[in-house]
């Protein structure tokens, strides 16, 4: 997004703003359908759950990935229907379960769980159709499984399908997600392939499956240096897969997860410069909600500092990678100067960017922030402190700006 005017304009209103571009996400939604045609899309609410943003993407004919009860119904009301919802999340009670029961699709996370649905299931008269979250026995990166709070270890799970006696819960599905942010198209087609496999493996166990969600995992650049993925050709491999799997497994729909792909470029966060000050011979920039309006450039920060410069791993969706952030200052001055981004928190750890060189910035002048379209709003605390909260702001596709 790159629309100065529009940008100060909105400024003129608000000190601190999220600024969604409806044009944006239905470019890369379209990009998506061209490159992955016979695949099913779920959106992922917990990436961005501003209503136009999610009415945007349902409108275009996507399923919801929920997180929560709070967000089956957040889907439900946008006017998906249950086999449009998939409800995956550890530790569902009883009460949640019997509230998505009749709006989503509900995935259970452990065997346990599987009980629960039953349980709720045979009191209210129903029969459930669930699907199963695998812990599969392998990674994006070996051939062997790992400890996870996510899902139902592979081997347990097929020994549990080989003695099912359950009369109110039928199995018709299953869900992976190993990783999120993946760059690398020849990773993802490694896992996708595997993915095959698992499902083929379920559904001779099974008696068959509608659907094999296959997760997320398709990454976006943040940092400068990283290489976009590679779409056309992720897409030629899993279109050649998928007509192989349904010689096999026919009626199988293959599901995979956006994340934050259609939103993350396409929002931007605004805070205003609301003072500055000099400091032992260090320049202080202080704006306005920046840890409490949008939280990951200071735990990017904090990362970069506990870990000393040392090779950092990805925490998702909290920390990405370094430099995931541009700085973007809208201001006329053309002389350069080196300094410190900090908040208006009282807290040390509110610093966003540290020792960089921009134009001088003066009070009033704005700062734009890339990458903030998903996992932003949604994982700040603006509670911190009762400071007035950043407003989001929808842009669609004709200009107009709905707060």
């Amino acid at each position: 997004m790159n629309n100065r005017t529009l940008i100060e304009k909105c400024a003129e209103r608000y000190d601190s703003f999220y600024l969604y571009d409806e044009k944006g996400i239905l470019e890369a939604l379209s990009k998506l359908k061209r490159c992955f045609p016979d695949v099913s899309f779920l959106y992922s609410i917990k990436c961005n759950s501003n209503p136009h943003v999610l009415n945007c993407i349902f409108g275009q004919g996507l399923g919801a990935d929920a997180a929560s009860l709070g967000e089956v119904l957040l889907a439900s009301e946008a006017g998906l229907t249950r086999n449009q919802i998939y409800y995956s999340a550890p530790g569902k009670t009883a009460k949640e379960i019997e509230g998505a029961s009749t709006k989503a699709t509900l995935i259970a996370d452990s065997l346990d769980e599987v009980a629960r649905i039953q349980q709720v299931a045979a009191r209210t008269g129903g029969v459930f159709r669930v699907g199963l979250r695998i812990n599969p026995d392998f990674t994006f990166d070996n051939s062997h499984g790992l400890p996870s709070k996510f899902g139902i270890d592979e081997e347990q799970a097929v020994r549990f399908l080989q003695k099912y006696n359950y009369e109110n819960v039928e199995i018709n599905g299953i869900h992976v997600h190993l990783k999120s942010q993946e760059l690398n198209p020849d990773n993802l087609a490694a896992y996708y392939d595997k993915m095959f496999g698992l499902a083929k493996r379920f559904y001779d166990i099974c008696g068959g499956l509608e659907y094999v969600n296959m997760g997320s995992g398709i990454g976006v650049p943040y940092a400068e240096s990283d290489t976009p993925l590679d779409l056309p050709y992720l897409g030629k491999f899993v279109q050649e897969h998928i007509r192989k799997f349904r010689e096999i497994c026919p009626g199988t729909r293959v599901i995979i997860e956006l994340g934050r792909f259609a939103v993350c470029k396409h929002g931007v966060y605004v805070t205003k410069v609301l003072d500055r000050k000099e400091s032992y011979g260090k320049t202080f920039v202080i704006l306005k909600n920046t840890m409490n309006g949008f939280l990951r450039p200071s735990l990017a920060k904090l990362v970069e500092r506990y870990t000393l410069g040392l090779s950092q791993t990805s925490v998702e969706p909290l920390f990405t990678c370094a430099n995931a952030f541009q700085f973007l200052p809208l201001t006329e001055h053309k002389e350069v100067e080196t300094v410190t981004l900090v908040g208006n928190l009282c807290t040390a750890a509110d610093v966003i960017a540290e020792n960089v060189v921009l134009p001088h910035l003066e009070c009033g002048d704005c700062v734009v922030i890339t990458n903030a379209g998903g996992y932003a709003a949604v994982l700040s605390p603006m509670q911190f402190s009762s400071q007035d909260r950043p407003v989001e702001i929808f842009m669609t596709q004709d200009g107009e700006l709905i707060t």
